[in-house]
């Protein structure tokens, strides 16, 4: 039987949400009805040395993603591959335009967010009037899912859900490795946060939420790194906040998952917040911001987490400590991700949309 040809089409394999989920997608598709292919518009990132041998890298070596097209559009031309599924927003977007010059193709967009609030360029916006030409778009939450159809006017049938799995073959093999952070200090409840720091990430109401809880035995942890570091810098040196601790980007985030007491998702939207799900499936308890992204479907109320709006900082500080007060079940946490979100579940989720194509 022919194998089914598949191009997955990413910027580069940083260590983001869509190229983990990218990544794992091609790493687990049967090879028995799938060759798997990753074209890169850089190949660069921590994900290329978790990638099979057998997943060829395309490097079309490009920096700008809107002087990608025409090598994009080169190598489908040349390839002609069955099935070409592209995971990034803004390729989505580009590409959707071009479509019909391929027949013999199919076409997968993978959203990554919430688009009505992630996209606010113009000149990005207008490709959306061509994103009908895809052959399947494929929604990671019910939020997205409708905000496609509603502002984007996406044709119901060409939308499935598919939630973000979570690898936890992956990730129990980091936190095995993993040692209590030094910066955990002992007497302290550690809380964490993690994201690009941007304002996206709703960093900044999570200091004004810490500047009521200076006094308190809480360490705030924030890893990432991105635009806005020196202005959340001297936000929290405006506040006075000497319990939170500024990280950067860290190699193995789960040593800071598995050993935190709660850890907080701020955001003011998100696609499917794949640092939830892991946070999980190390077994520690979540509080998150009630914004867009698919948080209802994950958080199971006072199972493994619980949703408040962070923009009422008194309400969500002290929801902060009566939650660091509990004691939370973890394997209970941690059951509650891997019966809705393992990697089998979903993979198979995506296997059959792929196959389905080709019928």
């Amino acid at each position: 039987m022919k194998k089914i040809s598949v191009i997955f089409i990413l910027p580069d394999l940083e260590t983001g949400g869509a190229e983990r989920i990218v990544t794992t997608i091609a790493n687990h598709l049967s090879r028995d009805r799938f060759e798997s292919k990753i074209l890169l518009l850089r190949k660069q990132g921590g994900y290329l040395s978790i990638l099979k041998d057998d997943v060829e890298i395309i490097d079309v070596n490009t920096e700008r993603i809107r002087h990608s097209l025409k090598p994009i559009l080169r190598e489908i031309y040349r390839r002609k591959p069955d099935i070409v599924f592209s995971g990034f927003g803004e390729v989505n977007a580009y590409l959707s335009l071009f479509i019909k010059v391929f027949p013999k193709t199919k076409f997968i967009a993978r959203e990554t967010n919430v688009v009505s609030q992630h996209v606010t360029r113009k000149e990005i916006k207008f490709f959306y009037n061509f994103y009908n030409n895809y052959d399947t778009i494929i929604a990671q939450s019910d939020d997205m899912k409708h905000d496609l159809m509603l502002n984007f006017k996406i044709k119901p049938s060409k939308i499935v859900k598919i939630n973000n799995p979570v690898d936890f073959d992956f990730i129990d093999e980091k936190i095995k490795i993993s040692h209590k952070p030094e910066s955990f200090k002992y007497g302290y409840k550690n809380v964490l946060a993690i994201g690009n720091l941007s304002a996206r990430k709703g960093f900044d109401n999570l200091l004004k939420v810490f500047s009521r809880l200076k006094n308190e035995n809480i360490l705030l942890h924030i890893l990432g790194d991105g635009q806005d570091r020196e202005v959340l810098h001297q936000m929290k040196d405006f506040l006075g906040l000497k319990n939170v601790i500024f990280h950067g980007r860290q190699e193995n985030p789960y040593q800071f998952l598995k050993y935190a007491d709660l850890f907080i998702l701020s955001s003011r939207y998100e696609g499917f917040p794949n640092v939830l799900l892991e946070a999980g499936a190390c077994g520690t308890y979540s509080l998150a911001n009630n914004c867009p992204g698919g948080i209802t479907e994950i958080i199971q109320d006072d199972t493994n987490g619980e949703i408040a709006n962070i923009e009422n900082y008194e309400d969500f500080s002290q929801k902060i400590m009566k939650i660091l007060h509990e004691d939370h079940e973890n394997e209970a946490i941690k059951n509650s991700i891997k019966s809705r979100f393992s990697k089998n579940i979903i993979l198979n989720q995506y296997e059959k949309v792929l196959l389905d194509l080709m019928k």
